[in-house]
């Protein structure tokens, strides 16, 4: 089975920065592309930020690229999510996604994720 927890969410005042991580279970970690999305109330769920199964292709949403960073950590079956310069449209609750493949694809909102966490909670205060 496949198990994503996310951590590293809570309460910041704009321009500061955070980082997210999530570790999974199950089998082959390396062999998966990740990513991120998030999801603020009212909002439906956006794409973050994904990256390849050895890091060598990354890939941002539009709102977040030059801001925030995606990079994993395979010996420890972890990927994280660097944000910087957080504003109050950060807020929301960001998801660990896993695909089915080395690679992630931009041809569908999701990017070819296929498991998802729980989510944590990130709140940007002005």
């Amino acid at each position: 089975q496949v198990q994503l927890v996310e951590s590293g969410g809570g309460l910041v005042q704009a321009g500061d920065s955070l980082r997210l991580s999530c570790k999974a279970s199950g089998r082959t970690f390396s062999d998966y592309a990740m990513g991120w999305f998030r999801q603020a109330p009212g909002k439906e769920r956006e794409f973050v930020a994904a990256i390849s199964w050895s890091g060598g292709s990354k890939e941002y949403g539009d709102s977040v690229r030059g801001r925030f960073t995606i990079s994993r950590e395979n010996a420890k079956n972890t990927v994280y999510l660097q944000m910087n310069s957080l504003n109050s449209e950060d807020t929301g609750v960001y998801y660990c996604a896993r695909g089915n493949g080395y690679y992630y694809t931009s041809l569908s909102p999701q990017y070819g994720m296929e498991y998802w966490g729980k989510g944590t909670m990130v709140t940007v205060s002005s």
